[in-house]
């Protein structure tokens, strides 16, 4: 990558972003003759969807021992990863509530997580020092527990597996089918295409699968969800915007005794984010940083901002010595309470977890909500399957119940705290401490914002080059080589890219990517389409994201 005439100017990404693509998303014809029928399908396999089967063949057993004359139902979840929990990634610090529901006869202890909140700490950070801050009311986690997401759900996969639920590992889908308004089931991803798709070696061809209804559980940024949304015309009062968080987990020398937060360096004033720290075990470490994607500086690296972070004194302390095990990244859906859809429901079709944008980014908190919002879906379709009625009207009783629940009152009372920070660190920070003060009443309406793809994005000065040592901080080849990635290297690409891209827009694109996917050659992107790690983080302000074959991406164990 030549690195001569570097480009300046100021650029709008959504001027280079192809179009959703629309047409291939919603498919308006008939199931394959040999579709295989299922009752209920779940798209996407992580906490939402697998609490969604859970609880819905909780209540049909439950139904059909009182006598209640329901009958098997097919219950089918399908997952893009080779494995369950592959490509679920968090800085997990969770809210048991909705998995003891779930399991009401299984102690907290004997739940899939690592080990309680015991002590906690939130750190101001500068290039040299920190300044420890009061924990936020928000940000206190006494009563959680600190959890590897990949873990929780594959143990969640088992249990899903026992109670009867057909599990398809190694599935994406490309497509939903649909028949007027309503969807009537999905269509699977070819596998075994060549680059130019043609079937080579292996080739399995696409798959449908019919179901009375269709949950999407896809997480951040799902694509079979924002086709559907803008096919339904589902809207919301704000449109959503998203972070990008790069993750790290060491085996270290020196144990950490408590979960960290940090705020302030390596960030600039003008991006909104911050880090965290946290004691998987005695020597086993979970780090990361998350930036939100509205920032202006199209230098930018969130992957280079995490190997920095890394040589703070408070991080080089319990690191130095040790060895990075696993990296991953993943999009982190930000909106908040205005950015939910009018409406998450129509004919034969619900929208779950991070795919509704139930993430509360104030207490960092998404995963207990996903789950959460996956049993209520499960309880609306039950009644729906009950009353032989799976009509957006009588699904509309899930968007009815998360609206009710402890959901949507912790995001209504956070509605404007990311907001708030729209207009820089400093005085976001004062807002939202009145916002946390009045309950979220301060101060009164609503702050609007754009698309982050809509931001205008400046390349002005050129960083100082960052050079890993590769002990401590790293490149990001060598981080995507910790991913456990698995993708061909001949697959076909899955990443649309807009015509004539510019030279800004390149560069932009080669430091925002945290896995080298696209890298800048003279006033030329080229994309390495097979080091995608699935993040999406393009996918919000360029090159749109679409599934490629079952099992291509990350292969993550721990994260």
């Amino acid at each position: 990558m030549t690195d001569i005439q570097r480009p300046s100017g100021t650029i709008r990404p959504i001027e280079e972003q192809p179009e959703l693509p629309l047409d291939q998303v919603i498919l308006s014809e008939p199931p394959d003759e040999e579709a295989v029928p299922m009752d209920v399908l779940f798209v996407g396999g992580g906490p939402a969807g697998l609490a969604g089967a859970i609880e819905l063949a909780r209540l049909v057993r439950a139904d059909n021992e009182a006598g209640g004359g329901l009958g098997e139902i097919e219950i089918g979840v399908l997952e893009k990863a080779a494995e369950l929990g592959e490509h679920s990634l968090s800085g997990a610090v969770i809210n048991p509530q909705p998995f003891r529901e779930l399991f009401p006869d299984l102690p907290v202890e004997d739940l899939p997580f690592r080990r309680p909140v015991e002590k906690e700490a939130v750190y101001l950070l500068r290039e040299k020092g920190a300044t420890r801050l009061p924990t936020p009311p928000t940000m206190k986690n006494h009563g959680n527990w600190i959890a590897s997401l990949s873990e929780v759900v594959r143990w969640m996969g088992e249990q899903a597996e026992q109670m009867g639920i057909n599990v398809f590992p190694g599935f994406p889908v490309d497509s939903l089918l649909v028949e007027g308004e309503r969807v009537t089931g999905v269509r699977t991803t070819p596998a075994g295409l060549d680059r130019e798709g043609h079937p080579a070696g292996g080739h399995t061809p696409a798959m449908d699968l019919t179901a009375q209804v269709t949950v999407l559980s896809e997480g951040t940024r799902g694509l079979l969800t924002q086709g559907w949304m803008k096919w339904q015309g589902a809207t919301s009062q704000n449109p959503q915007i998203y972070a990008l968080g790069v993750k790290e987990l060491w085996e270290t020398k020196q144990p950490l005794d408590r979960i960290i937060h940090t705020l302030g360096w390596p960030l600039p004033g003008s991006a909104f984010g911050g880090s965290w720290m946290y004691p998987m075990e005695e020597n086993l470490v979970s780090l990361g940083l998350v930036v939100g994607l509205d920032y202006p500086d199209a230098h930018l690296d969130v992957h280079e901002l995490l190997q920095r972070m890394k040589l703070h004194p408070l991080f080089r302390e319990i690191l130095a010595g040790g060895e990075m095990v696993e990296w991953g990244a993943k999009t982190i859906p930000e909106g908040g309470y205005y950015a939910l859809a009018d409406r998450r429901h129509g004919d034969g079709c619900l929208v779950v977890g991070d795919s509704a944008g139930y993430v509360d980014v104030p207490s960092l908190k998404g995963v207990h909500y996903a789950a959460q919002s996956g049993i209520y879906a499960a309880r609306a379709i039950f009644d729906a399957l009950k009353a032989v009625d799976t009509s957006a009207e009588r699904l509309s009783a899930y968007t009815r119940m998360v609206d009710e629940s402890y959901i949507v009152s912790d995001m209504k009372k956070t509605r404007n705290m990311r907001l708030a920070f729209k207009k820089g660190f400093v005085g976001g920070g004062m807002r939202a401490g009145l916002m946390t003060l009045t309950g979220g009443r301060f101060p009164g309406k609503r702050i609007s914002s754009e698309e982050d793809a809509e931001e205008p994005r400046t390349l002005d000065a050129i960083p100082e080059p960052f050079v890993p040592d590769g002990e401590l901080t790293f490149s990001k080849v060598d981080a995507v080589f910790k991913s456990g990635n698995k993708t061909r290297d001949d697959i076909p690409s899955h990443l649309k890219v807009g015509e004539d891209v510019s030279a800004e827009m390149a560069e932009f694109l080669s430091n925002m990517c945290p896995a080298a996917v696209y890298e800048r050659d003279g006033e030329s992107l080229v994309v390495n389409a097979p080091n995608c790690v699935d993040c999406k983080a393009t996918d919000v302000v360029g090159p749109r994201w679409t599934p490629r074959e079952g099992g291509s991406g990350p292969a993550y164990r721990r994260m």
